[in-house]
C-alpha cells in the first residue's frame, strides 16, 4: 500500500507521552499501565471500562455498546462516563475516533493507520486490510495546517 500523507507521529510518539506502557498480557496490568503512560490516573472506573475496552483485543465499539457492556459485568457507571472516559482515552492517543455519517461515532482500540467498511444493515466496522487500499493524489492542506490522518469509510450493503 503506498498512502501519500503528511508525515505523522509514530503511534509508541502518539501513545507515549510521557513512557511508553510495560505491558505483561495481563489485561488488568496492561489497563493500569496504559493508563499511567500517557499520564491519566488509573481511577476504578477508568480501569473497569479500560478492561471492557482492551482485554478483548482489537475492537469497534460505540459508547452506547460499552455501557450496555459494562451494565451487564456489573459496572456501575453511567453514559456519560463512559463517553468521558472514551473521548479522555481519545485524546491521550490510546483509542481512535471513527464517525459514520456524522450520527454515530466508533471508538477504535487499534490507533494505527487504517479504514474501515461500515456494514449498514449490521451497524459493524470492520478493518480494511491495508494491503488493499491506496490513497492517490492528495490534496495541499491550506496555509498554516497539516494533514494529521485520512479517516475512509467504505459503507457496504447486501446486493439486491
Amino acid at each position: 500500500m503506498s498512502e501519500q500523507v503528511a508525515p505523522r507521529k509514530s503511534d509508541e510518539d502518539t501513545i507515549s507521552q510521557g513512557r511508553a506502557p510495560l505491558l505483561t498480557g495481563c489485561p488488568w496490568h496492561d489497563v493500569n499501565e496504559m493508563l499511567q503512560s500517557v499520564g491519566l490516573r488509573p481511577t476504578r472506573q477508568r480501569m473497569a471500562l479500560g478492561w471492557l475496552l482492551f482485554g478483548k483485543g482489537e475492537r469497534h465499539l460505540t459508547a452506547e455498546m460499552l455501557y450496555e457492556e459494562a451494565t451487564l459485568a456489573k459496572v456501575p457507571v453511567s453514559l456519560a462516563t463512559v463517553y468521558n472516559t472514551l473521548n479522555q482515552l481519545t485524546e491521550a492517543g490510546l483509542l481512535r475516533q471513527v464517525s459514520v455519517d456524522g450520527t454515530k461515532t466508533y471508538f477504535d482500540t487499534n490507533v494505527t493507520a487504517h479504514h474501515h467498511f461500515y456494514i449498514e444493515g449490521k451497524h459493524e466496522l470492520v478493518d480494511i486490510p491495508n494491503s488493499n487500499l491506496v490513497v492517490q493524489n492528495m490534496p495541499e492542506a491550506p496555509e498554516g495546517y497539516e494533514i494529521s490522518r485520512i479517516d475512509m469509510v467504505v459503507r457496504l450493503r447486501k446486493k439486491r
